[in-house]
């Protein structure tokens, strides 16, 4: 049988920085999915290292082993911090625990098994969470979001997590925006409380310009002020990445298009790649005959 495991990828973060030293983010999953396939016997010569990395992983964890055929479809962009590393890890580490043993794996055991590959996002834990991606010490579920749509942009280039957090000034450039990242988290929480779009959109805008001085995004200021005039509740950002997204409201999306024709025209060095639908995260199973839980 072949187990097929589907992850959501992300518009960067909600919310990324400290609390008192201790890293974390705020997960913000779309609808753009990787999609992992394992199925007994076969081989994974093919398989990039983090996803073969996360398959070794999970057979240590589940102390089994066999050989099985593993392949990714994945059309999220690499490099771009949409949680990319993090959907096909965690995708594969559930499929290969199902496939070659049946038992379903917690969120928490597939954090602790991707972590140990690398940082890594919280798109596997349903709804939104707030997550430690670099130890797991916080792991807090925040709630389920109201329907957000968000315009995604890539501001150009790619980042490298491992790098990124290796970075030796990094601490201390969060430490300093831990009051404006602290002012953020209460908006978002209040905003998933509520199910009130706007407040959430108001979180990730004062994250998204707190994270300049760590990551600077060109055109970032004008397209906050372009989705202003556009009727946006407020722009996410990739904190360790190079996209931006432009939230809307579901309940009004009569400036959306407009929005980011305007993006286009006045920042043409950051390029739309699609529309996504803010959602809950986690992991969506199915089998050969498409039934899924």
């Amino acid at each position: 049988m072949t187990i097929k495991v589907k992850a959501p990828g992300s518009c960067g973060e909600l919310v990324q920085g400290t609390i008192n030293g201790v890293n974390f983010l705020i997960t913000c999953p779309v609808d753009w999915y990787s999609e992992v396939s394992v199925v007994a016997g076969g081989s994974m010569d093919n398989a990039e290292p983090k996803t073969a990395a996360a398959v070794a992983r999970t057979f240590a964890y589940l102390n089994t082993m066999g050989t099985f055929g593993l392949t990714v479809d994945s059309d999220l962009p690499v490099g771009k911090g949409m949680a990319s590393s993090s959907a096909d890890i965690s995708a594969a580490c559930q499929a290969a625990a199902l496939a070659m043993t049946g038992k379903e794996l917690s969120c928490d055991e597939i954090a602790d098994i991707a972590l140990s590959i690398e940082p890594t996002d919280g798109i596997f834990y349903p709804g939104i969470i707030m997550f430690d991606h670099v130890q797991g010490k916080i792991r807090r579920i925040m709630g389920t979001p109201p329907p957000i749509r968000i315009a995604v942009f890539d501001a150009g280039g790619e980042v490298d997590t491992l790098v990124f957090n290796g970075r030796a000034d990094l601490a201390s450039l969060n430490e300093a925006k831990e009051q404006q990242v602290g002012v953020a988290v209460e908006l978002v929480a209040q905003g998933l409380k509520n199910g009130d779009a706007r407040l959430i959109g108001q979180g990730a805008t004062i994250s998204a310009v707190a994270n300049q001085a760590i990551l600077y995004k060109p055109c970032l200021e004008h397209i906050i002020n372009i989705s202003r005039d556009f009727g946006a509740v407020g722009v996410c950002a990739a904190h360790s990445g190079t996209v931006l997204g432009v939230m809307f409201d579901d309940a009004d999306l009569t400036g959306l298009e407009a929005c980011i024709k305007e993006v286009n025209r006045a920042c043409p060095e950051v390029i739309y790649l699609r529309t996504c639908r803010l959602i809950a995260g986690g992991l969506i199973i199915t089998g050969d005959d498409g039934s899924g839980r």
